[in-house]
């Protein structure tokens, strides 16, 4: 039974289940979601998921929403990214959702996807604060070592990654941090690695951006 995804491509935290899904060989397909065109707002989506968020995953009877959620169950399913100590790699995907992807998720929106007059300058330069201090955790874990929980890729690999591929502006400069670098680099080379406006249906050219 093929599993779905919705999800869109301008979504960070779905792009963390889509490339989870695609790297482990799950049998899946991507749902696009109407983010912008206020889908996740409406009653049928409500239906699908409370929160009214993506990205939300189903197979068969089985529906979860969560990215890490669904990273986890994939990891289980597949026996594969889960690491060799899963609360190292809880700790991070943790991490990554209340300092990283939690930030840079909102500052790329504000930055990016409301109209010019709409964005709050201050909030948005608050924000990039946070994230330099979170990034320079990240860059120093990883000057030491190639992966974020492990010795080989995991999930929290591909949690951490989730904003840090897309090309808006948000306060994030790969030739700024190194280590941070060469491991988005490493993370590009495993086998069936997309970009995220590749993996996923929905990108900001399609509504003119």
């Amino acid at each position: 039974m093929t599993a779905q995804l919705w999800c869109f491509g301008e979504s960070g935290n779905a792009y963390k289940a889509a490339l989870t899904l695609e790297l482990s060989g799950y049998d899946w397909e991507p749902v696009k979601v109407d983010f912008f065109g206020g889908e996740t707002r409406t009653p049928d989506y409500r239906v699908l998921n409370a929160m009214g968020e993506a990205p939300v995953f189903r197979e068969g009877a089985l529906t979860l929403t969560q990215s890490a959620v669904i990273q986890l169950h994939v990891a289980d399913r597949t026996g594969r990214f889960g690491g060799s100590d899963r609360n190292e790699v809880l700790r991070w995907l943790f991490w990554d959702n209340h300092k990283l992807s939690g930030v840079a998720g909102m500052t790329r929106f504000l930055a990016n996807f409301l109209s010019e007059e709409k964005r709050p300058a201050e909030v948005i330069e608050f924000n990039k604060g946070r994230l330099k201090a979170t990034y320079k955790v990240l860059d120093q874990h990883l000057q030491t070592r190639d992966w974020v929980a492990d010795a080989a890729p995991t999930i929290a690999d591909f949690a951490c990654c989730g904003y840090l591929y897309y090309p808006e502006p948000f306060g994030f400069d790969r030739a700024e941090w190194p280590a941070i670098n060469a491991w988005l680099d490493r993370l590009a080379a495993l086998p069936g690695w997309k970009h995220p406006y590749d993996l996923m249906p929905g990108r900001p050219s399609d509504r003119g951006l």
